[in-house]
């Protein structure tokens, strides 16, 4: 966990350097990733299918106000770890656990004066989805009889809305809040004794919120 939170802190270190005298401030907080409660089938037995539990992670964003209105923000987190449960006939078996990364850039319009404490905001951007550590189950071994089984996630490419609020206690401090929908797809294959076994088309489409601290320079 320290070289998780190590890492995603150089990671804003270093985007942030290059506007360190600019108009910069920090958000800090609970981000909560909740996948799209639908299943996704799996190819090879439609009456088969996948969808992922929620995680909540530390979340650690970064906006750069090119004016009152217009901000870019930069979404980054400690990495989000899902269980992946079965549908239809897979019901109530755990088949893997996958991590993930969802960096996100949001280009942001916020209302309301410069001067105001409470401002509203909303904005579209993009995110670029990084699947790693995929561990198969225990279950999925069994069923597909081998202890030989690995699991892979391809890499998302996808939109990202957002709308949320910032409010300021005084210059510097503050509260950050916002809520997302992000396009997150990815095609999933599963490997058994070297052989391609399983594959499925996972629409994982989060809603993610984010409940901060907000730190203006």
């Amino acid at each position: 966990m320290k070289k998780q939170l190590s890492a995603a802190l150089f990671t804003s270190l270093l985007i942030a350097s290059p506007f360190a005298s600019a108009n910069l401030s920090v958000n800090v907080g609970a981000i909560n990733v909740n996948p799209d409660n639908s299943s996704s089938a799996i190819n090879e037995n439609s009456a088969l299918g996948l969808k992922a539990d929620s995680d909540t992670q530390l979340g650690i964003t970064i906006d750069y106000a090119f004016n009152d209105q217009w901000v870019l923000e930069l979404v980054a987190a400690t990495p989000f770890s899902h269980d992946v449960n079965g549908t239809g006939g897979l019901a109530g078996n755990n088949i893997a656990n996958i991590k993930h990364l969802p960096p996100s850039l949001i280009a942001q319009y916020h209302f309301l004066e410069g001067t105001s404490a409470f401002r509203p905001f909303v904005g579209v951007g993009v995110n670029y989805t990084v699947f790693f550590d995929e561990e198969p189950s225990a279950a999925l071994k069994s069923v597909l009889g081998t202890d030989d089984v690995d699991v892979k996630l391809d890499d998302s490419f996808g939109f990202v809305a957002q709308a949320g609020f910032n409010y300021m206690f005084d210059q510097n401090w503050g509260l950050h809040a916002m809520v997302s929908v992000m396009d997150i797809e990815t095609d999933a294959t599963v490997y058994a004794d070297g052989a391609q076994a399983l594959t499925s088309t996972v629409k994982i489409d989060p809603v993610v919120a984010m409940l901060g601290v907000k730190y203006t320079f």
